[in-house]
């Protein structure tokens, strides 16, 4: 009796612990059981926190894993042959990176933190094999896979708009929605990447960018501070996305 109670306890342990770093989302999905908990617990594996500017994974390396973000954020960006760099993305805390390491069994990205960061690794060849043993894991798996497809898509969508202001307005409104899914005050954001990364993430120079901040900051959208933005107008911010996304950025903002 006594050896149950202390295993119950472990496993609440672990859920209140999962559950304050958004990681819940792929590891405790809706009817898992306390021994499929037990093997998950198993699979994923803590790795040290990075420190900002150290790399996760590296361009080129042999894929061996997925990588959740605990706490912090994350870049994921190219390099070509010579040396240019193109930011792809940036992560949160929940979501995954390495998917593109599915494609070859190389990741063709690098990953680097943009703080202080903590990440969890998901051991593919072991991921993979559980996930085929526990049908609720599997499908929530395949529902964060397809979150970050869809953020893809939405880059896509923001890079085709001509008005740098629409690119910034999308970008802005993509993170507070991402906080609003951490439970984070959807309004007040706090942007680790420098004005550089979201310059090269927008196709934008860094000059741009800057200037539109205090354009926005003038008419008052944003009330900005160093890296600290709150969103003082939310209905101006949807209509900067541009018309095609105002529907949906009402819903999620208005």
């Amino acid at each position: 009796m006594i050896e149950t109670t202390t295993n119950l306890l472990d496993i609440d342990a672990l859920r209140r612990s999962c559950s304050s770093c958004a990681l819940h989302e792929v590891c405790l999905p809706a009817g898992i059981g306390r021994g499929d908990l037990e093997q998950l617990d198993a699979t994923v594996r803590d790795i040290r926190v990075l420190d900002r500017g150290k790399a996760v994974f590296r361009q080129g390396e042999a894929f061996t894993a997925l990588f959740v973000v605990r706490s912090g954020s994350l870049k994921t960006f190219v390099e070509s042959p010579g040396g240019d760099m193109q930011v792809l993305g940036f992560h949160l805390p929940g979501e995954l990176v390495g998917l593109d390491g599915l494609t070859n069994d190389h990741y063709r990205c690098s990953t680097e933190a943009l703080e202080r960061t903590s990440i969890c690794e998901l051991p593919y060849a072991k991921l993979q094999k559980l996930a085929g043993e526990v049908p609720a894991l599997q499908r929530q798996l395949m529902r964060v896979i397809s979150r970050e497809m869809v953020a893809e898509h939405g880059h896509m969508v923001m890079m085709g708009k001509q008005q740098a202001q629409e690119r910034l307005a999308i970008f802005l409104y993509s993170i507070s929605g991402r906080y609003a899914r951490l439970s984070r005050d959807p309004y007040a954001l706090v942007l680790s990447m420098s004005r550089y990364d979201i310059a090269n993430y927008l196709g934008l120079v860094v000059e741009t960018v800057s200037r539109l901040f205090s354009r926005m900051e003038a008419a008052g959208v944003l009330a900005v501070s160093r890296k600290s933005v709150r969103i003082l107008r939310p209905d101006l911010l949807v209509e900067m996305c541009g018309s095609h996304l105002a529907n949906a950025c009402d819903e999620k903002l208005g």
